[in-house]
């Protein structure tokens, strides 16, 4: 199969297998800790979780990174990217260790959401020097295969470390400090790992560099603009942009009401609804896996905004048709489901940002991506605030997220590049 022998070139780059790894390791602390901040925000015993405190949680963390992130891009296009995988992770095994003691000091939310914010802020550095470092390990006519491995395996680890963090949970260490620390650990030898790659190898180029970071401050402004104009004269890559966060609005709306469904409608325990939190995201995984081995062969034939279209008419049908009777198979069937068309369109958006956007740029308009796939998540989280019930049982806000997928398709059908 292509498939199969496309894979085997891939993982014989030893550029490319040294990136990945960076990868893995980093997005498995991502699972760690960010199980550890949800089972602390929604599945504590001593708290009352509702739809407004998942989505006032989602906005601390995220939204303030958010409204910076394109300023990051900036940055991101100046100093070395195999430095950003270096310093990045350190930081965040440091922080992610603050964390733990601020948990085990049981000090107010705030200073936690403080702490856990920090970590997230340098996670967004670490996961757009990703993306942008991709093209420098592999060529242009293997892009699309590596965006369907590399971030769907860190989209696996992630998920393993999740997987890990919530059998810690269960099987009795029920302490959100050790899970926190694990991804502690996992930071820190994602950090190790970077050392593997040439400081120069992941770009971008010496005579791009600014290495002064007085001179990177003065040049913030103008390099958004330069980022946005070089954007904007790029229609592909918007039009794939604005199908993503279409796409990531819609997916984030649905796991606040899986979240709230587990919580209080399918369990009548903490520890059984974080068990069948699992089962959901094992699910989600699953068609994230099976998006990265469709993905090449549905682009070679349909083309990527083909795809596109595809992947979001056939949410519209989904999304509607398992999730309103609101039991527990259905759903979770619409949590691979779902799974494979956001990763889907993930892996297409990641391929025509990166062939279409020039080096130079790639870091900015990978920050703004970043940013839109956070704010598209928080608003999403709030609207769903406003819209569900205490158990999650919500009509209204199933249909709304199936007409958002059919405009998505219906837009994408529209303004798809000629």
């Amino acid at each position: 199969m292509a498939v199969v022998r496309d894979l085997r070139v891939l993982l014989g780059l030893r550029d490319f297998r040294r990136l990945l790894a960076v990868r893995l390791l980093s997005q498995g602390a991502d699972g760690a800790y960010q199980v550890a901040l949800a089972t602390y925000v929604v599945f504590s015993p001593e708290r009352e979780t509702s739809a407004t405190a998942i989505a006032s949680a989602m906005a601390v963390l995220l939204l303030p990174y958010s409204l910076l992130g394109p300023f990051a891009g900036v940055f991101l296009d100046r100093w070395r990217r195999r430095q950003v995988l270096l310093y990045g992770n350190l930081l965040r095994s440091v922080l992610a260790c603050g964390t733990a003691l601020l948990l085990v000091a049981e000090v107010p939310d705030w200073l936690f959401y403080a702490s856990a914010l920090s970590v997230t802020a340098v996670n967004r550095f670490v996961l757009a020097g990703l993306s942008a470092a991709l093209p420098r390990v592999v060529d242009r006519d293997r892009l699309v295969m590596a965006n369907s491995l590399s971030p769907t395996a860190g989209t696996l680890a992630a998920t393993a470390g999740g997987g890990l963090a919530f059998a810690v949970r269960l099987a009795g260490l029920d302490s959100d400090a050790v899970t926190v620390m694990l991804g502690a650990a996992l930071y820190l030898s994602a950090a190790l790992a970077s050392l593997r790659m040439g400081r120069e190898l992941l770009g971008p180029d010496p005579e791009l560099l600014q290495p002064r970071l007085t001179a990177a401050l003065a040049g913030t402004v103008r390099g958004l603009v330069e980022g946005l104009r070089h954007l904007a004269e790029r229609r592909p890559a918007t039009v794939v942009l604005a199908t993503m966060t279409l796409a990531r609005f819609c997916y984030g709306a649905l796991t606040v009401t899986v979240l709230m469904l587990c919580r209080y409608a399918w369990s009548e325990t903490e520890s059984e609804g974080l068990a069948l939190l699992g089962i959901a995201v094992a699910l989600s995984a699953g068609g994230f896996f099976a998006a990265a081995v469709v993905t090449p062969w549905a682009v070679d034939r349909l083309g990527e905004f083909g795809w596109l279209i595809a992947c979001m008419a056939a949410a519209a049908l989904l999304a509607p048709g398992l999730g309103l009777p609101f039991e527990r198979v259905p759903m979770l069937g619409a949590a691979f489901l779902l799974g494979l068309t956001t990763q889907a369109v993930k892996i297409t958006t990641d391929t025509v940002i990166q062939a279409t956007v020039d080096d130079a740029f790639r870091g900015r308009v990978f920050a703004l991506y970043d940013v839109l796939f956070n704010v598209a998540f928080v608003g999403a989280a709030a609207v769903a605030a406003l819209m569900l019930p205490p158990d999650g049982r919500s009509a209204t806000l199933v249909v709304t997220v199936a007409v958002l997928y059919a405009i998505a398709a219906a837009t994408t059908a529209k303004f798809r590049p000629s």
